[in-house]
């Protein structure tokens, strides 16, 4: 969020907590995108905020509530106030259980894959409505293919982020396989290692597609121990996945830190060609491959 919006968005939070009886004395800033997710002490509640017009905050608390009955591996959200999106000046508000990081901060790989199986076992018992993953690739389509959304985006690597999205999600639909319910993005950041277990966050992305879509967000350790997953489908994913978020970074709107040099490192995993790098890891190396 630009600065004016993120205090007119914790604004909204502190009316919301106090008219809640939710004592605030202080607000940490846990994450800033598109999204602000934020810490309000002495209540200890995690507040995500978001523009009304650009948000599925309803679904995310659903399909939360819902995933949480079953037993999913997921963030609840806070007990104390009632279960729903509160509105105020243009901000929709949810409030979240904040949960106290564990030691060590280093996630086992294998507990990762676990969690994201058993993730994925409690989405196949849901009956939702949510977008295609093809519908994820056509958003990331229309940046790359339009000079006026990407104006800093070379001809050359404008092309190569074409070809790559339409070749990989041809191959991957080309395929037939499986498809479900997804998180959409699972990689670590979306990921709570809290003392009941690996937790995850966040399901505004949730789409519908083959697991190893959601695999090919995660560290190549974690999608090495996911059992049954397709080595030839993931790799066409690893691809895809690597364009997508290439051309969210190269949109001049996009608030994510680093925004070019990450643009520039994906540009140059995709160049590579298969098999393409896990995810994690290009976005990790200080200039890229």
């Amino acid at each position: 969020m630009q600065p004016s919006e993120i205090r007119r968005a914790l604004a909204a939070a502190l009316s919301i907590a106090s008219a809640l009886g939710l004592p605030v004395d202080d607000v940490i800033v846990l994450h800033d995108s598109n999204k602000l997710t934020v810490r309000l002490l002495p209540c200890d509640i995690v507040a995500r905020l978001a523009p009304i017009a650009h948000q599925v905050a309803q679904f995310e608390i659903g399909l939360a509530r819902r995933l949480a009955e079953i037993q999913s591996p997921v963030a609840a959200l806070d007990p104390r106030a009632e279960p729903r999106v509160y509105e105020r000046d243009g901000f929709v508000v949810t409030l979240w259980t904040y949960y106290k990081p564990v030691a060590p901060r280093e996630v086992s790989p294998a507990d990762y894959a676990n969690a994201l199986e058993r993730l994925h076992a409690g989405m196949r018992q849901l009956d939702v409505r949510t977008p295609h993953f093809t519908d994820r690739v056509e958003e990331a389509q229309r940046l790359a293919e339009s000079s006026n959304l990407t104006p800093d985006l070379a001809d050359a690597d404008r092309e190569l982020l074409i070809t790559t999205l339409r070749s990989r999600r041809r191959a991957i639909v080309d395929r037939g396989g499986a498809e479900q319910l997804l998180h959409g993005e699972p990689h670590p950041g979306n990921v709570l290692s809290t003392k009941s277990g690996l937790l995850f966050i966040d399901f505004e992305t949730c789409c519908r597609g083959p697991v190893e879509f959601d695999l090919a967000h995660v560290p190549e350790d974690v999608s090495e121990r996911y059992a049954a997953a397709d080595e030839d489908l993931l790799i066409d994913c690893r691809g895809l996945v690597l364009a997508m978020v290439a051309a969210w970074r190269w949109d001049p709107g996009d608030q994510f830190p680093d925004r070019q040099r990450a643009a520039r490192a994906l540009l140059s995993a995709l160049r590579l060609g298969p098999p393409w790098p896990p995810l994690d890891v290009v976005m990790r190396r200080p200039d890229g491959p």
